[in-house]
């Protein structure tokens, strides 16, 4: 077991695609066990976050001591990384209840344009055309897979809904954007636990006026919810904060689609939900314009 963990490790530091890949994969079981938990938005929101901290700080501890603390400016990074991070959290969780999770899915994973987009304006890195070429069939996958032609759009205040869902969308892209900047500097563990104590913070304060933050779930609920921590926050984003800085950055956006082709796949395994023709068709356009857009990495 052991051995089979160590090799996974290294095939992951020779090639990043795949770290960001498995973390998406980490980070699709989320939404599944927060339903389980029962929770609301910031109660999910901020128990992941401070649950993962002490993990966090522990992995943290050796990198400190061999090459000290991160400079201030990127700290400050790590902490609007992680104010972006609830708030994507938070509005996400909002709209699937105004908008259905079909279309929240879909509007949330506009990442997949703001990301590269981001890159482009602020550090001129350049969009490549095989990236342009594969977009409308990652689009066209994102929407089958979120269950919209199969009436996935049902929800109680469809105009917030898509109001709440574009605004985490734009948080998301934000977020995925300082995560990765953020690691070129190294330190990314320490970076990490900042960014995760920022976003516990502002789920806490933010959570308590909007939709009110539970203190006190109960064990079952935190049960749950530690499963989040671990699956999404220790091993997911960590893993996409560490190997994101080392491939370009709408080749992470375009492996972060896996994220909701995971959740379908664990929703029908544990939830008994059963996916659509059409969804099972958006996730092989999802994951075949991946693999066409990133082959090379």
């Amino acid at each position: 077991m052991a051995l089979a963990v160590t090799g996974v490790g290294k095939a992951i530091a020779r090639h990043p695609s795949w770290g960001v890949a498995v973390g998406a994969l980490c980070v699709s079981a989320s939404a599944v066990l927060i339903d389980l938990s029962g929770t609301s938005p910031g109660t999910a929101s901020f128990y992941r976050c401070l649950l993962a901290v002490p993990f966090l700080v522990v992995l943290a501890a050796g990198e400190r001591r061999r090459e000290g603390p991160p400079p201030r400016r990127q700290r400050v990074q790590a902490v609007l990384a992680g104010a972006l991070f609830a708030g994507d959290m938070l509005l996400w969780t909002q709209a699937i209840a105004e908008v259905g999770a079909g279309l929240s899915t879909v509007l949330v994973n506009l990442q997949v344009v703001f990301v590269p987009l981001l890159a482009f304006a602020v550090d001129r890195e350049p969009i490549t055309r095989r990236f342009l070429g594969t977009l409308p069939f990652l689009t066209v996958g994102v929407v089958l897979t979120a269950g919209i032609v199969d009436g996935g759009t049902v929800g109680a205040e469809p105009v917030w809904g898509t109001v709440h869902a574009i605004l985490a969308a734009v948080c998301y892209s934000g977020f995925l954007f300082l995560l990765r900047r953020g690691g070129l500097g190294g330190r990314i563990r320490q970076s990490y636990v900042d960014v995760t104590v920022a976003a516990a913070l502002v789920s806490l304060a933010v959570g308590a006026f909007w939709h009110g933050v539970d203190l006190t779930p109960g064990w079952a609920a935190i049960g749950w919810l530690l499963l989040v921590a671990v699956a999404g926050q220790i091993l997911g984003w960590l893993l996409v904060a560490t190997c994101s800085p080392r491939i370009p950055s709408h080749i992470g956006a375009i492996l972060l689609l896996l994220t909701p082709v995971g959740a379908v796949a664990l929703g029908a395994a544990v939830l008994g939900e059963r996916p659509g023709v059409l969804q099972l068709l958006g996730c092989a356009l999802v994951l075949g314009s991946g693999y066409l857009a990133t082959r090379r990495h």
